[in-house]
């Protein structure tokens, strides 16, 4: 990270941290492990972001947008002039939960070998870093609208609005199972890239309409 200039390290739910271990490989680095922050989940890592991309070795996705790495960081280094961005990378074993991924508004895939594409975490924190590195001294258009992105925590919020009104309006989920129709909503709303007045404009709605039902239900 240091390398490429970067020096914002979230670390959620690390084994053991701090561990002498990581000061010692960090080759004078170590100042970046002192100011990381240590956080119990994903929703709290990022919920002062707004632009999230989580790792993955998927070449598609019918829900998420997927992005080479280098178009990636092109996108990540433009929305962080209106706001906080961030990316996520799993665990060295299995990678990324299918849930912190639902957390993302797009995928980020590093190209490479089919037969042998498993990539340990340090290298591929290391080539997703350069990436950011050389779209930093792009030249990178800024983002059309100033309005910085709805955060992870706002988004957040609105999902479990949007949950409550729907279950006010007994607005239930057909399927068999009973329990993707939120989860398709919450991927709509991040595909959709809401800055912060338009997730403020569709709770003002919701909030309409909870107005509306409460004084019908009274009479």
């Amino acid at each position: 990270m240091k390398n490429m200039g970067l020096r914002d390290l979230v670390l959620v739910r690390p084994r053991q941290f701090p561990h002498e271990d990581a000061t010692a490989r960090a080759s004078g680095a170590d100042d970046v492990l002192a100011q990381a922050r240590v956080v119990d989940s994903v929703a709290e890592a990022i919920a002062d972001c707004g632009l999230v991309a989580a790792t993955t070795s998927r070449e598609r996705d019918q829900n998420t947008r997927v992005l080479d790495v280098r178009d990636a960081a092109l996108e990540l280094v433009r929305e962080s002039a209106r706001g906080p961005v961030a990316i996520l990378f799993g665990n060295e074993r299995s990678g990324l939960a299918n849930e912190e991924i639902a957390a993302a508004r797009l995928l980020l895939r590093i190209p490479a070998n089919p037969d042998y594409a498993s990539l340990n975490i340090a290298m591929a924190v290391q080539l997703v870093s350069y990436e950011i590195y050389r779209a930093r001294g792009a030249a990178v258009e800024a983002p059309p609208n100033p309005v910085p992105l709805a955060t992870g925590d706002e988004m957040a919020q609105l999902f479990e609005h949007w949950e409550t009104v729907m279950n006010e309006v007994e607005f239930r989920d057909r399927t068999a199972s009973g329990i993707h129709l939120m989860n398709r909503v919450r991927r709509f709303l991040l595909r959709a890239e809401l800055d912060r007045n338009e997730a403020n404009i569709l709770r003002g709605f919701l909030t309409s309409i909870q107005g509306k039902r409460r004084p019908a239900g009274r009479a």
